[in-house]
C-alpha cells in the first residue's frame, strides 16, 4: 500500500497515480523506455506505453476525484471511446483497489485486464 508518506514532494500527480508509477517500476517498466506520465493530461490518459504503443492507463475512482478537484468520469469515458477508435486500449484501475493491491492491479493493465467499474 502506498501513503502520502513515501511520494517525493516532486510528484506532479496523486498518491494512487504514485502507486501506478511505483507498482510500474516494480515490475520492472521504466519511466522515459517503457511508459511516460503525464498529471491532469488533456486526454485523460495518465500514463501511456511506448512499449506496447497500443496500451494506456487511467486512475479513476472517489479519492482520485477529490485529489484532482473534479469529477473525470464522463472524460475518462470519452477519452477511451476516441482512443479506441485510435487502436489504444484504455485501461482503468480503481483508486480503491491500488490502497489493495497495486502490483496485482497494474500487472493486469499490462495483461489488457480492466477490473473497473468502467472496464468493458
Amino acid at each position: 500500500m502506498t501513503t502520502t508518506q513515501n511520494i517525493p514532494r516532486s510528484w506532479r500527480g496523486s498518491p494512487a497515480e504514485w502507486a501506478v508509477f511505483n507498482a510500474l517500476q516494480g515490475l520492472g517498466k521504466a519511466p522515459g523506455r517503457d511508459f511516460t506520465f503525464e498529471a491532469n493530461p488533456e486526454d485523460g490518459v495518465a500514463f501511456r506505453f511506448i512499449d506496447p504503443p497500443d496500451l494506456g492507463i487511467n486512475v479513476v475512482g472517489l479519492m482520485q476525484n477529490y485529489a484532482t478537484g473534479q469529477d473525470g468520469s464522463i472524460r475518462s469515458v470519452m477519452a477511451k471511446q476516441q482512443l479506441m477508435g485510435l487502436g489504444v486500449h484504455l485501461i482503468f484501475i480503481e483508486d480503491v483497489d491500488l490502497a489493495q493491491d497495486p502490483s496485482y492491479y497494474v500487472q493486469e493493465a499490462l495483461n489488457y485486464r480492466d477490473h473497473s467499474h468502467m472496464g468493458s
